[in-house]
């Protein structure tokens, strides 16, 4: 069986999820198309990456991604570093021959996103940006529904992403409330989320008009080690700097197709711990996602008879997409895991096949130009159109 060797730059969170996936992706889809191989780690020094190798079962490590990418031995540039990076190591990677998969969002700007598009679009590489919720199967099987005319025509669409991770002011410094950095906040971070389910689900964003917030204006900063998110906290007498990306995030859309919606994302909803929800109605239908409760898909269909009428859950399994590869019985768990396993396989199927793969870099880039619209909306009080 053909393996494929891939090069993972940055060994944080998402590269812990990363490795993971390629770990078990032969074990859930077999035969694989190609079995990955972890070759090398990079991280931003040699101890951090001598330590990823070990923890993520790497062959070797480094902490020059330049070199990795010119390393004649490595087939995929996994990025997994934080927003400003991406361009460089995709851009070097895609002029190198490399396929790459890159973490969302694909970077802070539609510039920068533009910039990437164009790289491996002249390279011929295979790309794809790392928007894994779209995977969990519940979320397919609307996609199916919707594919299938079983809600016909869309007629709005209403997205939430809320965390409550920030919401406490001595939550630290994260990079993720740096402009230069991140680009922007809870829109980037998690919002992009949801840009892309409504783009999978409903079609174009031709519009926007948004609302942003920043609640907390300064937070402390972490002395050192690894960016601890919301998992610790910093009171006393600790420095603080300002926050200059948004907290909070509220748009209108108008879809291409004439329906219409609504995205909310903010990372200071206490109580909300990964609230990920979609709800959309059409001329025959509704569906109605939770990702806290991701087995489930609650459905209703206007050919349901009056007194049967309503909200009904079906919960997915062997029957619905990606099924047969994952667990035997509906229900029995989907987790962020299986997200990031189906990712893999897709991006990899891709390679091997030579087929296009979604999302990719143009995906990413059209988010991008969502996204900045959204940002010139905020400041703007406008409506803006993204197409």
């Amino acid at each position: 069986m053909r393996t494929l060797n891939v090069a993972m730059i940055g060994g944080g969170f998402m590269g812990k999820a990363h490795s993971i996936a390629y770990a078990g992706m032969p074990m859930f889809f077999w035969p694989a198309p190609a079995i990955p191989y972890r070759k090398t780690v990079v991280d931003i020094n040699d101890d951090m990456a001598r330590t990823a190798a070990a923890r993520y079962g790497f062959e070797s490590y480094s902490s020059d991604w330049r070199s990795v990418i010119e390393d004649p031995t490595i087939d995929i540039i996994d990025i997994v570093t934080p927003n400003d990076s991406h361009a460089d190591i995709a851009i070097a990677a895609a002029k190198a021959g490399k396929h790459i998969i890159c973490e969302k969002p694909l970077a802070r700007t539609a510039e920068e996103s533009k910039r990437m598009w164009e790289a491996v679009r002249e390279a011929g590489v295979k790309h794809m940006v790392a928007f894994n919720y779209r995977r969990t199967p519940a979320i397919a099987l609307a996609k199916k529904y919707i594919e299938e005319g079983a809600l016909g025509a869309i007629l709005s669409f209403r997205g939430t992403y809320l965390q409550d991770w920030s919401a406490d002011p001595n939550s630290p410094l994260s990079w993720r409330f740096r402009k230069a950095i991140a680009g922007s906040g809870a829109l980037g971070d998690i919002g992009t989320h949801v840009i892309d389910i409504a783009r999978y689900l409903v079609g174009e964003i031709a519009e926007v008009m948004a609302t942003a917030n920043t609640w907390i204006k300064e937070r402390p900063v972490q002395a050192g080690g690894v960016d601890k998110l919301g998992t610790v906290k910093l009171g006393g007498e600790v420095k603080k700097e300002a926050v200059d990306v948004d907290d909070e995030i509220s748009s209108l859309l108008r879809f291409e197709n004439g329906a219409v919606g609504s995205l909310e994302a903010t990372r200071n909803a206490w109580g909300r711990n990964n609230f990920i929800t979609f709800e959309i109605h059409g001329e025959k239908g509704s569906v109605y996602f939770n990702y806290e409760r991701r087995d489930e898909l609650q459905v209703c269909f206007s050919s349901d008879p009056g007194d049967r009428r309503g909200f009904r859950t079906v919960y997915t399994g062997p029957a619905h997409p990606y099924g047969e590869a994952l667990w035997p019985i509906p229900a029995l768990g989907i987790g962020y895991t299986e997200t990031k396993i189906i990712e893999a396989h897709d991006f990899i199927a891709s390679i091997v096949n030579d087929t296009e793969v979604s999302p990719n870099f143009y995906d990413g880039y059209r988010i991008a130009v969502i996204a900045d619209a959204m940002i010139e909306s905020a400041n703007t009080r406008q409506w803006v159109k993204t197409i």
